[in-house]
């Protein structure tokens, strides 16, 4: 999450016609004090039943324990980029990341 972090005004425009959303399956409380405490400039939502990560194919075979996956989801609803399992120490990953969002957002005037 610290690289989503540190590479937020790049890979995601600053959140301009883009929103990153972080699920997990821990409880909101915790997500919070994480979030806040890490200034993560994102959201965070909490899955503790695991529906989104059941639908999605994040639960790893041992109980409770979910994959790290990342998917990006267009303008129309459909998912347009999925990195399962997401290689989050793999620089490249990040190129890749960028280009997908770069293909579903748009450039403004001053090129960002």
């Amino acid at each position: 999450m610290n690289a989503y972090r540190d590479q937020y005004a790049q890979l995601f425009k600053n959140g301009r016609n883009v929103v990153l959303i972080a699920i997990s399956a821990d409880p909101d409380t915790a997500l919070y004090t994480w979030a806040r405490d890490a200034e993560f400039p994102f959201l965070f939502a909490s899955d503790t039943g695991t529906a989104i990560g059941k639908m999605y194919g994040a639960l790893a075979s041992r109980a409770g324990l979910t994959n790290r996956n990342l998917f990006v989801v267009g303008p129309d609803g459909k998912i347009a980029y999925r990195a399962t399992p997401f290689r989050e120490i793999d620089p490249t990953a990040y190129t890749e990341l960028g280009a997908a969002i770069g293909k579903l957002v748009p450039v403004d005037s001053t090129g960002r």
